[in-house]
C-alpha cells in the first residue's frame, strides 16, 4: 500500500451507532443498522440457543432477537425503559439485538481506534474488531460478522 492510501485509511471516518451493556459502550457500523426500537412483546423459541430470546414481529416479519448480554455471558437483567433492540441488516438476513440502552450516534477517525487487545472487559475478544479511544473513554468496537456467524442466521 502506498503511503497516499495509508494515510486516507487513517483519516476514515467511522460513523457508529453506539448503545451500552451493562458499563461497558460498545459501537457498530451505522450501515448495518435498519432501526433502532423501543422492546416488545418477545416470543420464546423452543430449543433456541441461551443467547437467542426469541422472535418479534416487526411489521409483519419476524425477526429473531440476540440477547447481546446473554452472548456475552454477562449476568441478565430485566427489561427497562431504556432497553432498546436494535434491528441489523446482517448478511441479508434482519436480526434485532437487545441492548441496555442506545447512547448516540457518533463519527470517529479509523486512526483513533486500536486493535482488540487478547481479552476486554470480560467480553470475549474474538467478537472485537477494535477499540475506539476518545476523549475520557473507550469505545468496543463489534465486528457483527463473528458476533453471529452465517451459518447460525440461516439457522434462525
Amino acid at each position: 500500500m502506498d503511503e497516499a492510501a495509508i494515510t486516507k485509511q487513517e483519516n476514515e471516518l467511522l460513523q457508529l451507532v453506539t448503545f451500552a451493556i451493562g458499563e461497558e459502550e460498545f459501537g457498530i457500523d451505522i450501515l448495518k443498522v435498519q432501526e433502532i426500537i423501543r422492546t416488545m412483546a418477545i416470543t420464546k423459541v423452543p430449543n433456541s440457543p441461551p443467547h437467542v430470546e426469541g422472535v418479534i414481529n416487526l411489521r409483519g416479519k419476524v425477526i429473531p432477537v440476540i440477547d447481546l448480554r446473554s452472548r456475552f455471558m454477562m449476568e441478565s437483567r430485566p427489561h427497562d425503559r431504556q432497553t432498546r433492540i436494535i434491528v441489523i441488516d446482517l448478511h441479508e438476513v434482519i436480526v434485532g439485538f437487545v441492548v441496555d440502552g442506545v447512547s448516540e450516534v457518533l463519527r470517529i477517525q479509523s486512526s483513533t481506534v486500536e486493535p482488540p487487545p487478547p481479552v476486554v472487559a470480560g467480553v470475549e475478544s474474538e467478537y472485537i474488531k477494535g477499540v475506539g479511544k476518545l476523549e475520557n473513554r473507550l469505545l468496543i468496537l463489534l465486528d457483527l460478522d463473528k458476533l453471529i456467524p452465517l451459518e447460525e442466521l440461516r439457522q434462525s
